[in-house]
C-alpha cells in the first residue's frame, strides 16, 4: 500500500468511527417491550422483597449464608469441594410463590454474574425469573418469563391478566445467582408473599439436574416433577461435579426430606 491510499484508508476509518460513536444504541423496549420496563407504569408498582417471606429450594433454615439466595449455608465453605461450593451459589431450583388479583407482575433483580447466557443455554434459563400461575382446576401453567439483558434486570413479566387473585409461582436463574429479588405490582393490587412449604424432595446429581441446558428454570425436571406433585423441592445439582461428595452427604441428611433423588452416575467413573 503506498503512502496516498495508507493516508485515504486512515481518514475513511477515523470518519467511520466519529460516524458510529454519535449513533444511538436503539431502544430495546421500542423493539421488544418485554424488554425494557414502562417507565411511567414502574413509577405507579408496589415492590415486595422476596426475602420478606422466604423461597422453596433454600434448604438448611435460616443458618448463615454469604449471600441470600445461595443453595448451601455458609458453613460448606472449605468443606464441600472447590468447584461445588461455586456452583452452590447459583440460584438453581429455588422458586417463590405468591398470591395477586394485579393486571401486570413485574420483576426486579440483581445477578450475580455477568455471563447472563452461555453458548449452548439461553438467558432464559441462565439468568431468567420463569412465571407460572394455577388455573382454576389447580393445574400449574406456564405465563411467561424475563428476557436478562443485564446484571440489574428490571422488567414487566406479564400484563393484561384477567380479574382475579390467583396463586403464582416464581422460577429463579438457573445457572445465575441472585443479590436481590423483588415482584412488583400496580398500587392497590393485593399481593400476599407464601411462606415455603415443608418436607420437599432433595435431588442431588449432575448437571442434568442442576438445569443444563433447560430453556427457562421451570423447564428443569426438577421443576416440573415439583409441579406434578405439588411438592416443595430442592436442588442440589452441580454441573460435571455430582460424585457422592461425603461431605455434601452430611449436609444433606441435615434437611427434613420427603424423598431423596441421588442421580450422580454421570459424572462418576468406575473406581469412584
Amino acid at each position: 500500500m503506498n503512502r496516498i491510499s495508507f493516508a485515504l484508508t486512515a481518514v475513511l476509518l477515523t470518519f467511520a468511527t466519529s460516524s458510529l460513536s454519535q449513533t444511538k444504541s436503539p431502544d430495546v423496549s421500542k423493539l421488544d417491550p418485554a424488554m425494557g420496563t414502562n417507565k411511567k407504569a414502574a413509577a405507579n408498582l408496589d415492590w415486595h422483597d422476596v426475602t420478606k417471606w422466604g423461597v422453596e429450594g433454600r434448604g438448611w433454615g435460616d443458618q448463615e449464608r454469604k449471600r441470600w439466595f445461595d443453595r448451601f449455608p455458609a458453613k460448606a465453605e472449605g468443606k464441600v469441594p472447590p468447584a461445588v461450593w461455586s456452583l452452590s451459589r447459583d440460584s438453581a431450583g429455588m422458586m417463590m410463590r405468591f398470591k395477586t388479583d394485579a393486571a401486570s407482575i413485574h420483576a426486579r433483580y440483581k445477578l450475580a454474574k455477568s455471563n447472563i447466557a452461555m453458548p449452548h443455554m439461553p438467558a432464559t434459563g441462565v439468568s431468567g425469573v420463569d412465571l407460572y400461575a394455577r388455573d382454576e382446576n389447580g393445574k400449574w401453567k406456564w405465563v411467561q418469563v424475563t428476557k436478562p439483558a443485564a446484571q440489574t434486570v428490571e422488567q414487566m413479566i406479564i400484563s393484561g391478566l384477567a380479574p382475579g387473585n390467583r396463586e403464582y409461582a416464581a422460577y429463579l436463574p438457573l445457572y445465575n445467582g441472585i443479590e436481590s429479588l423483588e415482584i412488583g405490582v400496580p398500587k392497590g393490587a393485593k399481593f400476599e408473599g407464601l411462606a415455603p412449604r415443608a418436607k420437599p424432595v432433595v435431588f442431588y446429581g449432575t448437571s442434568i439436574t442442576h438445569g443444563a441446558c433447560a430453556s427457562r428454570p421451570g423447564m428443569v425436571h426438577t421443576a416440573i416433577l415439583g409441579r406434578r406433585l405439588d411438592m416443595p423441592v430442592i436442588n442440589c445439582g452441580f454441573s460435571g461435579n455430582g460424585r457422592m461428595d461425603a461431605a455434601v452427604g452430611e449436609l444433606l441428611i441435615d434437611l427434613d426430606a420427603a424423598a431423596y433423588v441421588i442421580d450422580c452416575l454421570p459424572n462418576m467413573q468406575p473406581a469412584m
